[in-house]
């Protein structure tokens, strides 16, 4: 299976999928792609799935890179949105140290759940010291922002060197880009964001252009390239997050991937200066 992964990922380091890939079948695809529509009408079956899924590939990814023995526990976790606090109960489980940064309290009130170990701020200007987090990751918020690398910068810069930063984020033109607006967002974000508000009569919670944003593939793709040719990160891995393994070589493909990636995972372990 490695040698298959090593020709369809387009990260130099594929090694560090070899977890991840076990896991990566089309039944876990399934089951995720039918939880997606639940996001708003069913959250807690939605999210508490996400969370855990999140988890596993954390903890698959850090093995990848560490050793089949290392786990996350004693891990300093952060989350860069942590959004309505399902998230960490999964971390805190695994015995990892996790914080979260979620800049929206109605986000962090959505769920009703008793929030610990969450900072307000934003993403794109952390409120943690450089070379400070074991782990730093974001969930399917990079669409959410207007400066996307602007937070994958900060991810980075926030990690000590050995440290790993999971970016993993929705891209614009796959299916799910316009989230709740559904496959109208190929006809425009704004105009998606239009026919929304008069089919429902009233805003999408995701409104393009203040709260959804266009991020695609190549763009992900070349910063993570670009941070390991300046010698500031390892770039490990790029793949599609929800595929099964035998579908990444969709990510090599320009112009394709925007479409069939969906959802695009980078991996990188950040550096001491000089040292790539």
């Amino acid at each position: 299976m490695l040698a298959l992964v090593e020709r369809t990922v387009p990260g130099v380091r594929p090694a560090a999928l070899r977890f991840v890939a076990r896991r990566a079948t089309f039944a876990r695809s399934l089951g995720l792609l039918t939880s997606f529509p639940l996001e708003q009408s069913d959250p807690e079956v939605f999210y508490r799935g996400l969370a855990r899924d999140t988890r596993e590939l954390l903890d698959d990814l850090h093995r990848g890179v560490r050793g089949e023995s290392a786990r996350l526990a004693g891990s300093t976790v952060l989350d860069v949105g942590g959004g309505p606090g399902y998230f960490r109960d999964e971390f805190a489980g695994a015995g990892a140290w996790y914080v979260a940064v979620e800049p929206d309290t109605r986000e962090l009130s959505a769920a009703g759940i008793e929030h610990r170990d969450v900072v307000r701020g934003s993403g794109m200007e952390l409120p943690f010291a450089t070379d400070s987090i074991d782990i730093c990751f974001s969930s399917n918020v990079a669409e959410h922002v207007p400066q996307p690398w602007t937070l994958a910068e900060e991810m980075l810069r926030v990690t000590r060197p050995g440290g790993i930063v999971v970016l993993s984020y929705t891209l614009w033109y796959g299916p799910f880009g316009g989230h709740e607006m559904g496959l109208t967002h190929y006809l425009g974000g704004a105009r998606a964001a239009r026919m929304y508000e008069r089919k429902h009569g009233h805003r999408p919670k995701n409104y393009f252009g203040t709260s959804l944003f266009k991020v695609g593939c190549a763009e992900g793709l070349r910063w993570a390239r670009s941070a390991d040719a300046e010698g500031r990160a390892r770039f490990l891995a790029g793949f599609p997050r929800y595929h099964p393994w035998w579908a990444w070589w969709c990510t090599r493909v320009p112009g394709m991937r925007e479409v069939a990636v969906s959802n695009l995972v980078l991996v990188l372990e950040k550096t001491a200066k000089g040292e790539n």
